[in-house]
């Protein structure tokens, strides 16, 4: 486990990350709450099913007008396993508050959004004609740790090693954690779906599409440090 060592006092609240943990608890209950006929008919309506969203026999250019797309965003938001919600909120957490704090709170807004409807299309786009729905919002995260990276990239990382029946506290540059975890995701893709199914290529492509939301963010966050 790692979290970010902070030194300097924040005031400022974090509140896009606090409104996101926040709606995605919410939904977690709301499905927990629901029976499971109604559960099952609630994710593959909400989710993105790339079955459902792309057809292998049309352009797809005139497929990106389709309305269904909208399931790319509102399947960030569903979450069915507490476990695979809380790594996605402890990530964000971890991530996304110095990150909000750098970009503003409606562009990390736009940042976890748009990185996580980017990353579910090429999830979508890499599983083609797949009925299992994708849903979580592990690519928005992955957008937010590729702008932490981008952002922050001499940040160092608290690790927390257990070694034996004590826990020893480094420091560890972030850019080595980040690395391993982009390594992972990269095994895993070609790895397949015996891992659980999960879909590796929308960590991928969401964690580059972070990257490139920070560079460029860059003039704008200067505009905002200097008012």
């Amino acid at each position: 486990m790692f979290v970010r060592v902070d030194t300097r006092r924040r005031t400022r609240i974090c509140w896009a990350t606090l409104l996101l943990v926040i709606t995605c608890v919410a939904c977690f209950m709301a499905l927990a709450l629901a029976n499971v006929p109604q559960r099952d008919l609630l994710i593959r309506q909400w989710g993105t099913v790339p079955a459902n969203i792309f057809n292998e026999d049309a352009p797809f250019w005139q497929q990106l007008a389709d309305p269904a797309l909208l399931r790319l965003g509102t399947a960030l938001f569903i979450h069915v396993q507490w476990l695979h919600l809380l790594s996605n909120l402890l990530f964000l957490v971890i991530f996304g508050m110095p990150a909000e704090r750098t970009l503003g709170g409606w562009r990390f807004l736009a940042l976890f959004l748009l990185g996580g409807i980017v990353a579910n299309l090429v999830g979508a786009v890499s599983l083609t004609g797949a009925r299992a729905p994708i849903i979580g919002c592990s690519g928005s995260v992955s957008a937010v740790v590729g702008a932490y990276f981008a952002l922050f990239p001499r940040a160092h990382l608290g690790l927390v090693l257990p070694l034996g029946v004590y826990l020893e506290f480094v420091r560890v540059p972030a850019y080595v954690l980040i690395g391993i975890w982009v390594l992972v995701q990269l095994l895993f893709s070609y790895a397949g779906a015996s891992y659980g199914g999960a879909v590796w290529w929308t960590h991928i492509g969401g964690f580059f599409f972070g990257i490139i939301f920070a560079f460029f963010s860059r003039p704008a966050i200067a505009r905002r440090l200097r008012n």
